[in-house]
């Protein structure tokens, strides 16, 4: 892996754990799971002897490096955790006591992280598809850089100052969307809430044939000339037609359910339940593109307010407290009705005010989504430095 210092087999510096332990039945234990791609060594969850099919377990030690034999090839590797001592991981996850006369944990911890560390468990692993696992002959056979511990001291110290930068600067990238988001939310309330406004009924605002919910048909995966929005299709108060599955139906049968550019729709049902209730305005429509039962329908007299200010305000905090107290849950669904609609104030100002508030929230979110783009470039570049810190690192250049 690297020719600045001596090489040594992991043999040398590593010791498999022989440390198990019989399951008692009525005792609870935790589990552990090692995350993919150097993501971390986790409590997987809790359950008593009789829950977990093998009775007899491995024992998990601070310090201790452990590994799976089926994933280590994807980085599924790492150093066991204080918070984890005592907790139980089956055969599959070989603990190994780590010659801290030799090896720090710390520096090991990042270096299996590395490319080249996962790459010498591909090398390590054999088997036919599916059964591809390590052999811990082969691994520990392996070789890897071995530095003074002072000098693994120092590069450890060094890693984990930049990987406290990098997560900060992750952190503040995280904030400032967050408070963008916060803002354009505030930007919304207020200027939806006009005093002036008269508050109506949305009842008041239908036109003739009022409300209507979508079309159920379960899809089949089949193609199909006919397809139905899914729920993430109404994203920030607006509707992709292009977020859709195939459906089992007629287009003759789908007509009364098509999908018409300016059509408002509402979420009449949603697990989250600050999803439930939400409104998006559809920008463009489709013979070929139908509305699920879950979307419900809300034709507006567009003499008394325009479609875009109706899903501003809406999805306003103002509107939002009406339909969240109105929001029932079964079975982990929040649900409201048609009634719930039906009864639900909105501050409807002129027309031309309508359209002035528009044009100013349709200009907060455009700077809202342009720094959303940044902050996924941002993440992107965030992402890929730590691993180029860690290549530097362990090829002696940090």
């Amino acid at each position: 892996m690297n020719g600045v210092w001596p090489a040594v087999k992991l043999s040398d510096v590593l010791r498999r754990s022989e440390e198990t332990i019989e399951l008692q039945p009525d005792i609870s234990y935790r589990q552990i799971t090692v995350k993919l791609w150097g993501k971390g060594v986790v409590l997987r969850g809790i359950l008593t002897g009789a829950e977990i099919a093998a009775s007899r377990q491995m024992v998990a030690r601070p310090d201790q490096f452990i590994l799976s034999r089926i994933d280590a090839r994807n980085g599924a590797l790492g150093i066991v955790p204080s918070e984890l001592d005592g907790a139980v991981v089956t055969n599959d996850f070989p603990l190994f006591n780590i010659v801290e006369n030799r090896l720090s944990p710390a520096y090991l911890g990042w270096m299996c992280r590395t490319a080249s560390f996962v790459d010498e468990c591909k090398q390590a692993s054999e088997g036919t598809t599916n059964r591809v696992r390590l052999q811990e002959d082969k691994f520990l056979a392996r070789e890897i850089p071995l530095p003074p511990l002072s000098e693994q001291r120092r590069m450890v110290a060094r890693i984990e100052e930049l990987a406290t930068q990098i997560n900060e600067a992750r952190a503040l990238r995280q904030q400032a969307a967050e408070e963008a988001k916060a803002l354009l939310s505030s930007a919304q309330s207020g200027l939806t809430q006009s005093k002036a406004a008269n508050k109506l009924m949305v009842s008041e605002l239908l036109s003739e044939g009022g409300l209507r919910n979508g079309r159920s048909v379960k899809s089949t995966g089949i193609e199909s000339e006919i397809r139905c929005l899914v729920l993430s299709a109404l994203r920030n108060g607006r509707i992709n037609i292009e977020d859709s599955k195939p459906v089992p139906i007629l287009p003759s049968d789908a007509i009364p359910f098509q999908v018409q550019s300016g059509d408002v729709y509402v979420i009449r049902g949603n697990g989250s339940k600050d999803l439930c209730g939400r409104a998006g305005l559809a920008c463009e429509g489709s013979e070929r593109v139908i509305f699920p039962d879950l979307f419900i329908k809300v034709p507006l007299l567009k003499e008394k307010i325009l479609p875009e200010y109706f899903v501003a305000a809406w999805n306003s905090s103002y509107t939002r407290t009406f339909i969240e107290e109105k929001a029932k849950t079964t079975s982990g669904i929040w649900k409201i009705n048609q009634g719930h609609i039906l009864s639900t104030p909105i501050p409807v100002p002129t027309i031309p005010e309508q359209r002035n508030i528009v044009v100013e929230l349709d200009g907060l979110q455009a700077e809202v989504d342009a720094l959303k783009r940044l902050q996924s470039e941002t993440s992107a570049e965030l992402d890929a430095l730590l691993p180029s810190i860690l290549d530097r690192a362990f090829k002696g250049e940090l």
